[in-house]
């Protein structure tokens, strides 16, 4: 079944996109969200809302990419619970790394005060996104977005993971120039 056709049970109202989403696409946001987690009862309960949010979802949108917006939904779902859980006990994930490393050069959520703000920061960092090869944004991405560690970041590009540390620091280099030349205070 095509991810068009999926979309098209869900305008349906037809529950048979739960059971083929999850069959399509369950394990992939098990991964997004066990990447944040790394409790398979968390990430056994987000992949499970992310079929209720994208049932809630359905109409009125209609995904482009239907992968990405389940695993966007699956990391919401993911980050909220890591909040709710790192509230409770500090623990050390890849996500946790990860967040550590970015916090260098993006700016705080207090300078970032308004939507607008926040919108404008959004279509600057896809920007600057755009503006890199598609290695390094493909790296960027798996350690900062799927919370990849970097070890299995070097695995799937054939890599060193000393290799990937730099690109990784240099990206992020580029993401703070690029950012307060946008006139973000980092």
């Amino acid at each position: 079944m095509t991810d068009n056709e999926i979309i098209a049970l869900y305008w349906k109202r037809d529950q048979e996109a739960i059971t083929v989403s999850n069959e399509r696409y369950g394990a992939y946001c098990f991964a997004v969200a066990n990447a944040i987690l790394s409790s398979r009862e968390d990430c056994d309960e987000c992949v499970n809302s992310t079929w209720l949010q994208s049932w809630n979802s359905m109409p009125p949108q209609r995904p482009n990419a239907l992968k990405l917006f389940f695993a966007k939904i699956t990391r919401n779902l993911a980050i909220n619970t890591y909040r709710k859980n790192t509230a409770k006990m500090r623990g050390g994930t890849e996500f946790k790394a990860s967040l550590d490393e970015l916090a260098q050069c993006v700016p705080s959520k207090n300078s970032v005060e308004s939507e607008f703000d926040k919108k404008v920061l959004e279509q600057s960092v896809n920007a600057f996104l755009k503006s890199l090869n598609a290695r390094d944004c493909s790296v960027f991405l798996r350690r900062y977005f799927f919370s990849d560690s970097v070890k299995e970041i070097a695995k799937r590009y054939g890599l060193s993971e000393s290799n990937t540390l730099s690109i990784l620091f240099r990206t992020r280099n580029k993401l703070k120039e690029h950012l307060e030349k946008e006139g973000f205070n980092i």
